[in-house]
C-alpha cells in the first residue's frame, strides 16, 4: 500500500517537475508512511526524492514509534547535538525545485531557506492532495468503519439514551466525546453541541448554557479511527433533536433541509462537478425562502483529515470520480431563535453515491 502511494507520488512530482517532496507534521506523512510526527520543536521530516529513496529524518529518542518499510523508506535518526536542518538540506543534494508540507512549521521552513537557498519551495498539497482526494477500496472501507461508529453514537442521541435537559451543552459535549471513543475512535475531532438559539451559529463552542425542553439542539460530531496502515480516517455526522414538539416554522424549515440534503447527495453522482451538487441543495434552500440562511458550503472532502479536497462549494468545477468522499450538510440559520444542520458522508461511486451515515434523517423529536 505504502509502497503504491510513493509511486504515485513520484509520478506527479515528475509531472510537476518537483524535485523533492519534503513532508513533516500534518496528515500527509500518515497518508503516505503510515506514522504521524509528533508536533515538537524537534524536526520530523520525510526527504523524497523524484529519483532516489525517501529518508525519514527523525529525533533519536522518536525513532522507537517509527515502523519501518525498508521498501519505502529508510530511517536517519539524529541526536540531539546535531542539526537536523543539515541533515535534511543534505538528502535533498542540488535539487532547486521542492514541495514542502503545508502545515510545516515556519521556523523549520525558513531555516531551510537559509540552508538552501537557491531552492525554491512550492506546496506539498498540489503533489498530495488530488491523489488524497480518491479514496482506494481500503480507504473507503476505514471511512465506512468510521462512520458506522459515529452512527453508532447519533443513534444514542436520538433514542434519547444520551440525557440532555437539565446539562450543560458543554456537558453533553464530552459525554458524546467519550461515546464516540467507546465506539472505536482513537481521538475525538470535535464535538459541537448547540441548543436554542446558540444552532444558528455554525461552529458553536459548547457552553455552559443549560438545555432545556423546548430546545432544538444540533450535534456535529465526528473524530478519527485508526486503519490498517498506521493512518487515521475521519467520522462527521450532524443530526438535530427537539425537545418537546417543534414549533411550526422550526419544523417546516427542517423539511426543506432535509429535502435539500437528499437531492443534493443523490446529485453526487460520477461525472458531476462539486458546485453543481452545492447548487442543488442551494436551489431548494433558496426556492423555499431560506437562502439567506443558509450561510456555508454544502459540503467538504474527508479522510485522513475531517476537512480537506474536495469541497463543494460554489466555484468549484472539479468532477466527482469514483473515490471522492464528502460531507453533504446544508443548513438553515435563523439567528436569535435556532438552527438546523443535517450531514452525511458519501463516497461517489461508479454505482451511485454511497452514503456511509444511514441513521434517521427526520427531526427526532424527544419526548421529555
Amino acid at each position: 500500500m505504502h509502497a503504491e502511494r510513493l509511486d504515485r507520488v513520484r509520478a506527479a512530482m515528475s509531472e510537476q517537475g518537483v524535485e523533492v517532496l519534503l513532508l513533516s507534521v500534518g496528515p500527509d506523512l500518515p497518508w503516505l508512511i503510515g506514522y504521524e510526527a509528533m508536533p515538537l520543536e524537534r524536526l520530523t521530516m520525510l526527504v523524497v526524492p523524484a529519483d532516489g529513496e525517501a529518508t525519514l529524518v527523525v529525533p533519536r529518542l522518536e525513532a522507537p514509534r517509527v515502523v519501518e518499510h525498508p521498501d519505502v523508506f529508510t530511517i536517519d535518526p539524529w541526536n540531539e547535538t546535531e542539526d537536523p536542518i543539515a541533515r535534511v538540506a543534505a538528502h535533498c543534494g542540488p535539487a532547486v525545485r521542492l514541495a514542502i508540507g503545508d502545515r510545516t512549521w515556519s521556523r523549520f521552513l525558513v531555516d531551510l531557506q537559509s540552508a538552501l537557498p537557491t531552492a525554491s519551495f512550492g506546496k506539498a498539497s498540489d503533489v498530495t492532495a488530488p491523489l488524497r482526494s480518491i479514496k482506494d477500496d481500503a480507504e473507503i472501507d476505514a471511512l465506512r468503519r468510521a462512520g458506522a461508529a459515529a452512527d453508532r453514537v447519533a443513534t444514542q442521541l436520538q433514542a434519547g439514551d444520551i440525557p440532555l435537559v437539565g446539562r450543560t451543552e458543554a456537558e453533553v459535549s464530552a459525554d458524546i466525546g467519550r461515546r464516540l471513543l467507546d465506539e472505536g475512535h482513537q481521538r475525538v475531532n470535535f464535538a459541537i453541541v448547540a441548543a436554542g438559539a446558540n444552532a444558528a451559529s455554525p461552529h458553536h463552542d459548547a457552553t455552559e448554557r443549560t438545555i432545556e425542553r423546548g430546545d432544538v439542539v444540533l450535534c456535529d460530531f465526528g473524530g478519527t479511527l485508526v486503519a490498517d496502515g498506521g493512518a487515521g480516517y475521519c467520522s462527521d455526522i450532524t443530526r438535530c433533536v427537539h425537545l418537546g414538539p417543534p414549533p411550526a416554522d422550526l419544523a417546516e424549515a427542517y423539511q426543506v433541509l432535509h429535502e435539500a440534503q437528499a437531492a443534493a447527495v443523490d446529485a453526487a453522482q460520477v461525472g458531476t462537478s462539486c458546485e453543481e451538487v452545492d447548487a442543488t441543495a442551494r436551489r431548494i434552500i433558496a426556492a423555499a425562502g431560506y437562502g439567506d440562511r443558509f450561510v456555508h458550503r454544502t459540503g467538504h472532502g474527508i479522510g485522513v483529515e475531517e476537512h480537506e479536497d474536495p469541497y463543494v462549494v460554489a466555484g468549484n468545477t472539479t468532477v466527482l470520480q469514483a473515490g471522492h468522499a464528502f460531507s453533504i450538510e446544508p443548513g438553515i440559520y435563523t439567528p436569535g431563535r435556532w438552527g438546523l444542520r443535517l450531514e452525511d458522508i458519501v463516497v461517489a461511486t461508479e454505482d451511485g453515491p454511497e452514503a456511509l451515515n444511514r441513521v434517521d434523517h427526520d427531526l427526532v423529536v424527544l419526548d421529555v
